[in-house]
């Protein structure tokens, strides 16, 4: 079975280029950290239509934020989720600098989107991440213990409108389908809390719902499958995971017939 999906990967990536590198602040290890660990191992070998995943550190430039986005966590960040400030005194990049970066890094991956939602045959999007299974003091719910999935359309906590954000990326019906095909999986999940969806969620999920399509932000919880060391994921831990995902998957291709 192909899922009829477009799966990005925006967060996987933790490479830095030597030129960014020597004006950042923190080491090899912190660096690392800002990386979505194991969003690649659990999702890229899906038998989706489409697969797009990053590359690049998030630190040198977020796919997930629009690219006019100059706060401290925008397009180009001043701080970490931890609250660390990414570069040394008086290198962050100039604006002329930040254009070079979304010629390079931003735009191929938006455009490789773009591509993959003009085939009539994706019928929806999900956008893929992963996350500290204890929220770091940056995040929205600093210090609490987190869902083992977390899932987004920019709802609120059942997946329907909310008046504070806005219309949805998709209907609540389709949501709660995909939450109860994750809960038939074994997990533990959570509907818009603590995350509504980032930008890749946003933007082109109000063009999917304009034709009938769908758009989900996905966060995999890493407790589920991190090492011993805490650094990376655990092979045959992520084994399990991506198993429960696929069948999960598998069950909500299945649901698409009932929409």
């Amino acid at each position: 079975m192909t899922y009829p999906f477009l799966i990005s990967i925006p967060h996987c990536g933790s490479q830095v280029p030597p030129e960014a590198r020597a004006l950042m602040a923190l080491d090899d290890a912190q660096i690392y950290d800002a990386k979505d660990i194991g969003s690649d191992v659990l999702f890229e070998n899906l038998p989706a239509k489409t697969v797009i995943k990053a590359r690049f550190s998030r630190l040198l430039v977020d796919l997930n934020r629009a690219a006019d986005d100059r706060g401290p966590k925008g397009v180009v960040a001043k701080t970490d989720y931890r609250g660390r400030q990414i570069y040394l005194p008086g290198r962050y990049p100039d604006e002329r600098a930040i254009e070079e970066r979304l010629r390079a890094y931003y735009s191929p991956y938006h455009e490789k989107i773009r591509q993959a939602l003009a085939d009539p045959g994706i019928a929806g999007l999900f956008d893929c991440h992963s996350l500290n299974g204890t929220a770091p003091m940056d995040a929205p719910d600093a210090g609490q213990k987190r869902a083992e999935i977390i899932i987004s359309n920019n709802g609120d906590t059942y997946g329907g409108p909310s008046a504070r954000l806005g219309e949805p990326t998709c209907s609540r019906e389709m949501i709660q389908g995909v939450r109860s095909a994750l809960a038939a999986a074994g997990f533990r999940v959570s509907v818009n809390h603590p995350y509504q969806g980032g930008f890749i969620t946003l933007h082109y999920g109000r063009q999917l719902a304009a034709v009938g399509k769908f758009a989900i932000q996905i966060e995999m919880n890493q407790d589920l499958y991190l090492d011993a060391r805490g650094m990376d994921a655990d092979q045959a831990k992520a084994e399990t995971v991506r198993s429960r995902i696929h069948a999960a998957f598998a069950r909500i291709t299945k649901m698409l017939t009932n929409f």
